[in-house]
């Protein structure tokens, strides 16, 4: 029979790998950012043109699919965001062009990183490190259905259109555009993961420097304490 005490007793904090609560969060914030991704893509290459833009697998590898002419959507006023097509035949935000294969194994393994990260290097209860690697896998296994049954990713977000860089300042390929590149909800995934991963190891390394720093202080204070109830000592 359970004591009162062992039913009050907080849970263990085991590893990620071991705890279902753990494996709940990566799955669902996994499935909801690979679904908002996929769906937001076929939605945009739906709708954005004038009609429908229909890849073929062939066609996008050989080079020769190609999205048609089209002015986009202005999504966001004044000038925030416009829906424009593009393929993507690199990284995030068209780094690297015409290394589909590498991409491709690059995302394995990193895919790979990330779970070893989650089920090893993580506890049970850090949800936040957990939303993050969940967000991180769902950008990487978007971007990496694009490039597997496409042939090339789907970017549709131009952000801050029609604006340009002030002083004729331009970018090294020539673009005077602020923001030049156009991307997709996976990039924003990805982007926002790595962010929530960078700050749940800040606050982890600042957790453990305030208990490091408790532990060498309470000797000390025992001892104060020590000397205190023994005044005629000495």
């Amino acid at each position: 029979m359970t004591s009162p005490e062992q039913m009050q007793s907080p849970s263990p904090d085991i590893p990620a790998w071991r705890s279902p609560r753990a494996w709940f969060v990566l799955v669902l914030v996994v499935c909801v950012g690979l679904a908002a991704d996929l769906i937001s893509k076929d939605w945009a290459f739906r709708t954005v043109a004038a009609n429908p833009v229909i890849l073929d697998y062939e066609d996008v590898v050989s080079g020769k699919g190609q999205i048609p002419f089209h002015d986009g959507v202005r999504a966001l006023s004044p000038n925030l965001l416009d829906f424009r097509l593009v393929l993507n035949r690199g990284a995030v935000f068209g780094i690297g062009q015409g290394q589909r294969l590498a991409f491709v194994a690059f995302t394995l393994v990193a895919i790979g990183v990330a779970l070893s990260v989650f089920g090893w290097w993580t506890r049970s209860k850090a949800i936040l490190a957990h939303v993050a690697i969940g967000l991180i896998l769902a950008g990487g296994l978007g971007n990496l259905y694009d490039r597997l049954m496409i042939g090339a990713v789907r970017d549709f977000l131009n952000m801050l259109p029609r604006r340009d860089l002030p002083f004729g300042i331009s970018w090294p390929q020539g673009d005077t555009s602020v923001f030049p590149w156009v991307f997709n909800v996976a990039d924003v995934e990805l982007l926002v993961g790595m962010s929530l991963l960078l700050i749940y190891v800040h606050l982890s390394d600042r957790k453990a420097r305030l208990a490091l720093k408790e532990s060498e202080e309470k000797p000390v204070t025992g001892s104060n304490q020590a000397s205190e109830g023994h005044p005629g000592e000495g």
